[in-house]
């Protein structure tokens, strides 16, 4: 999810300590710290390490510019493939670590066909479209004591059976691709990500369960994408997709498990537990693209 989901898709660990509801046999109960951390990694991936877990999104992006009609400019097909290890702190308790790989494909919205190109309507270039392939998008460890030292909770809504979660996440920060790189985008990064999960509330607080068949929606609102070249200009886009976890590669659309097959196989698997290597975004991978081709030109 254009680095889509690295920040709010985090697993947390299942503590097996004697006094949890878990332990009892009880339903988990949502203001219990291990408790709640088990849900919170039955919705990202499983409670038992190193099993892989696969969510799809599809949706449409649209531009927004003020002034204009917004205008559909691409569908998307994505998927991000991930696992979750356990890590234990004495001081913090239990815990655990996310690793994870993601891509994302723009499609043509009347052909449903992958782009390689598209033409601008705003500069009248015709530009290479770059799709996201980010590798790896892990979590470091959380744990059941955060940061600030207070104990974990799922701030999660119940409603006729099912379990809402909402996340808003705001971005704001140096775009990678300032200074040198001023055709693909501006000084700053500022972004907003919404996550919405929903489950079912019987799978996700039993004891007897170790993931939950999750459902989806994220919303995007950010700046262009490196590869439109707009640089500064004013306006931005508006991703809206729709998902879930599905069961497995081969429960994917078509589309990507055929991308997957010709050019992303490394993609069939999450990173190793252990993975330390630094997370990419499509900001970063398109400056080292764009960073390899000016080389060559030299």
């Amino acid at each position: 999810m254009g680095g889509c989901l690295r920040m709010a898709l985090a697993g947390l660990a299942l503590s097996m300590a004697a006094g949890s509801a878990s332990a009892q046999g009880a339903m988990l109960a949502f203001d219990k710290p291990a408790d709640a951390q088990a849900m919170y990694r039955k919705i990202q991936c499983s409670t038992k390490d190193n099993v892989p877990v696969v969510y799809h999104w599809s949706g449409r992006v649209w531009s927004r510019v003020q002034g204009e009609p917004d205008r559909h400019l691409w569908d998307v097909e994505g998927m991000n493939v991930r696992t979750c290890v356990t890590v234990n702190d004495p001081a913090k308790g239990g815990g655990v670590r996310m690793v994870s790989r993601e891509l994302m494909f723009y499609l043509d919205p009347k052909t449903g066909a992958v782009l390689d190109s598209w033409q601008n309507p705003w500069t009248g270039k015709s530009n290479r479209i770059f799709h996201v392939a980010n590798d790896p998008v892990n979590q470091g460890p959380m744990f059941q004591t955060g940061r600030d030292g207070k104990p974990f909770t799922l701030p999660a809504r119940v409603d006729n059976g099912r379990v809402f979660w909402n996340i808003e996440v705001p971005l704001f920060y140096t775009n990678p691709l300032g200074g040198d790189f001023q055709d693909y985008a501006g000084n700053q990064y500022h972004a907003m990500e919404i996550f919405n999960f929903i489950v079912d509330e019987k799978e996700l607080r039993s004891p007897k369960t170790t993931a939950a068949n999750a459902a989806v929606s994220w919303v995007r609102l950010s700046g262009w994408m490196p590869f439109m070249e707009m640089g500064s200009r004013p306006g931005g886009l508006v991703f809206n997709a729709t998902g879930g976890v599905v069961d497995g590669i081969e429960a994917l659309p078509k589309v990507l498990q055929e991308q997957i097959a010709k050019n992303y196989p490394e993609y069939r698997v999450p990173p190793p537990g252990d993975d330390t290597r630094k997370n990419a975004t499509t900001w970063t991978e398109f400056r080292k693209f764009v960073e390899a081709e000016r080389a060559a030109k030299k």
